[in-house]
């Protein structure tokens, strides 16, 4: 797989409050990070609109282009994986979207 870059939408065995799903998820780690590190931070993407309802959240609007089948959303659930365990790279968020899910990021840590 080529080098994962933050944006890049993947999929994982992701683990989650009710056990491991595999699901897409958005890369928000960075080349910084890779080059110093095995493993990847990831953010949860989900279907369930109705349950992306945060500030934290945000219902993408290009998600067809980031290879995503159905209306997606990002949600600020995070978890850190060795690079290894990332099935696939589908896709890559848009500029758009990424500066969202970036602002997203900055509502829930205190960066």
């Amino acid at each position: 797989m080529a080098a994962l870059k933050a944006g890049d939408v993947v999929v994982a065995d992701f683990p989650g409050v009710t056990g491991i799903k595999r699901r897409p998820a958005v890369v928000v780690s960075t080349d910084a990070y890779h080059s110093h590190r095995p493993d990847v931070l990831l953010g949860a993407i989900t279907t369930n609109l109705a349950a992306a309802a945060t500030p934290m959240d945000f219902a993408l609007n290009d998600w067809v282009a980031a290879g995503l089948h159905r209306p997606s959303a990002f949600r600020t659930f995070l978890v850190t994986l060795p690079q290894a365990q990332v099935l696939a790279a589908i896709g890559q968020l848009s500029n758009a979207d990424w500066a969202a899910v970036r602002d997203c990021l900055r509502r829930a840590i205190a960066i």
